[in-house]
């Protein structure tokens, strides 16, 4: 058995070699001829994998250790017999420790009181049902908008986009990249929401027109981006304007790393019969330093709110970073150093 994967996918390698060769290249450099007599892919999501990657090789299996698929032609796998496996929610809580890091940050640097704010969440997975938790946790008003959620559970938790918008101080999105959300952040989108609002997208880049944003941007009262449109090739533009800036690193936690390889293993392992990886998780020596940090944040003023988030995730160092450097959007993923997640009781 033969396994390619992406070199970047932590606390990989090593795993699969007593049971297959494994060769390990950069996501974005695999090509067919590295695929003809592959079986598996382990990736992320720089792999395009489409009919001119894959037509012709080996690949039945392919893993990928994010929450996203949209780098997956899904019909064309379905067509051919290839197994699709990705990480769900594997960095939800690296996404709810940016958002809420991020939202008190900004409000402390630019005086908004975040008193009596609601927020609006679009899409309600795993990592916006965690953000809904927090956010009701720190006594915001919440609305949601999730229209598959609507249709399978019905309205009474919902609210339609353009009433979130028009309703909403704080809007933050977290939906999966397809037909229905492509460029759906557009000119009518940031019309309808009020001025002085604070606007954060760390889940594609391409669910956000850039160019509407750049021309609606002075309305706000903040702009969060961590995805852009054509990573790794940024708008260096837009990162000047916008209020926090990070390179697509909002999902990066320690834990989040660790699940999303935990479960691309197990997948694989399920696919071809590895018993002895059915349930493997990773462990490295000092895990036990790096768990997940329980705050107490009941009947704290916002400033110590800001304070504490700010502590756990200073983002303003990935913001800085990533403004000295923004043609380095790819190094600076690679080598960016995981942080421990947070989560209340």
């Amino acid at each position: 058995m033969k396994i390619v994967a992406d070199k970047n996918v932590p606390f990989l390698e090593g795993v699969f070699e007593p049971y297959a060769e494994v060769v390990y290249m950069k996501g974005e450099d695999i090509s067919k001829d590295d695929l003809m007599d592959a079986d598996a892919m382990i990736i992320r999501t720089r792999t395009k994998c489409n009919e001119a990657l894959l037509e012709g090789t080996k690949v039945r299996m392919i893993a990928t250790a994010t929450i996203g698929l949209d780098h997956i032609d899904l019909d064309y796998c379905r067509a051919k017999g290839i197994e699709v496996h990705n990480a769900e929610g594997c960095n939800a809580g690296g996404v709810l420790q940016y958002v809420f890091s991020a939202l008190y940050g900004v409000a402390a640097r630019k005086s908004i009181k975040l008193d009596d704010f609601t927020m609006g969440i679009v899409g309600v997975g795993h990592v916006g049902s965690l953000v809904e938790k927090m956010a009701r946790y720190l006594g915001f008003k919440v609305l949601l908008c999730d229209p598959p959620r609507a249709a399978a559970e019905g309205d009474e938790k919902f609210c339609s986009l353009e009433y979130l918008l028009e309703n909403s101080q704080i809007v933050t999105l977290h939906v999966p990249l397809d037909e229905t959300t492509r460029k759906m952040a557009d000119a009518n989108f940031f019309a309808m929401m009020p001025t002085g609002s604070i606007f954060i997208n760390a889940s594609r880049g391409e669910v956000v027109d850039e160019e509407a944003l750049m021309l609606t941007l002075p309305k706000f009262g903040a702009v969060v981006i961590d995805t852009w449109n054509n990573e790794p090739d940024v708008n260096e533009e837009l990162v000047e304007m916008v209020d926090i800036a990070t390179p697509h690193i909002a999902g990066y936690s320690y834990q989040g790393k660790l699940n999303g390889t935990a479960a691309s293993v197990q997948a694989v392992a399920r696919h071809f019969g590895i018993e002895s990886l059915y349930d493997f998780y990773p462990h490295e020596e000092g895990d036990e330093d790096r768990s997940p940090v329980l705050l107490d944040l009941k009947g704290k003023k916002q400033g110590e709110v800001a304070a504490v988030f700010q502590y756990n995730y200073p983002i303003y160092t990935d913001d800085f970073r990533f403004r000295m450097e923004p043609h380095n959007f790819e190094k600076m993923r690679s080598n960016y150093q995981y942080r421990r997640e947070i989560y209340v009781e």
